[in-house]
């Protein structure tokens, strides 16, 4: 098996004697699309700054393709295209002059796909960035970090601005990106259902932890709204673990079971004599249930 391209042991990072990361270990190999999910403020944009070196860990390490991320080179450099979620583009350069600028650092360019999104996604080039819409501006700056065709692709919000035509043709090119099995892509959105469209990994960050990691499939096989009705009025604890939401109306009871197993729904219905349907959930009815 190939060596990771990002290797996070043990990660914590301090801010101003807060701990905003808390003991994060993880994995990104090539060909995964990690869906990188966390309210406001549990450390997800901390996560991806020190992922990409701008900040020291306090504890433990991050590898990018097993260099410290604090001490990449320029040819590792050159592998990584990243969004970040605040516009940091020139103000007074034009659209042109900043594929320009950018294509000048870079040593590979795929300059047929750059006109391609630049008239699909209809950058006015000639105006200058201060000019521009809040759309057209992060259009701008994921087209710059996708130009060079990295191997490593992270995304802090980066369709917050866009309307739903620009997404949709965004996540058609992003599709097109997690389909190269060398590469990996990083995705951090509040719009759950694009994330869920393209992603095959989660990280669910809360409070600065990982409260989850791993294949999307399996988190979307392992948690469920369990539905139980019974003749009488069932117990107010439930004899079920891992219950994470729980609605009483009457003689039905709705819970939502994390670590859920199939066998699980006869076990239910024969200890509490009751009918137990089971639904499974989208990622971001899982998301919102395991974070209210």
């Amino acid at each position: 098996m190939s060596s990771p391209i990002l290797d996070i042991k043990n990660l914590q990072r301090n801010i101003d004697q807060v701990t905003i990361i808390k003991e994060i270990t993880a994995q990104v190999n090539a060909g995964d699309v990690v869906a990188l999910l966390g309210k406001n403020g549990a450390g997800k944009t901390t996560l991806l700054e020190t992922v990409l070196g701008f900040s020291f860990p306090s504890f433990g390490s991050v590898d990018l393709w097993g260099k410290p991320a604090t001490q990449i080179d320029g040819d590792i450099k050159q592998r990584i295209g990243f969004v970040p979620q605040q516009c940091e583009l020139l103000f007074g350069l034009r659209g042109k002059d900043h594929v320009e600028l950018f294509k000048s650092y870079r040593n590979s360019w795929n300059q047929a796909l750059v006109d391609r999104l630049i008239l699909e996604w209809l950058i006015p080039m000639d105006v200058p960035v201060g000019k521009m819409s809040i759309g057209q501006q992060q259009k701008l700056a994921i087209l710059l970090a996708i130009a060079h065709e990295p191997e490593l692709l992270v995304l802090d919000e980066p369709v917050a601005s866009l309307d739903p035509v620009a997404r949709r043709q965004f996540l058609q090119q992003l599709v097109e990106i997690a389909s190269d099995a060398n590469r990996a892509i990083i995705f951090s959105s509040h719009i759950v259902n694009d994330m869920e469209r393209i992603s095959n990994q989660v990280w669910m960050l809360q409070d600065g932890e990982l409260a989850y990691q791993g294949g999307l499939d399996e988190l979307k096989e392992s948690v469920a709204r369990v539905t139980i009705r019974s003749e009488k009025s069932l117990p107010d604890c439930l004899a079920i673990e891992n219950i994470v939401r729980k609605k009483v109306t009457g003689t039905e009871t709705v819970v939502t079971i994390k670590k859920w197993r199939p066998d699980l729904q006869a076990q239910i219905a024969e200890e509490l004599n009751a009918q137990v349907s089971v639904e499974y959930l989208s990622l971001e009815d899982i998301f919102l249930e395991l974070n209210s």
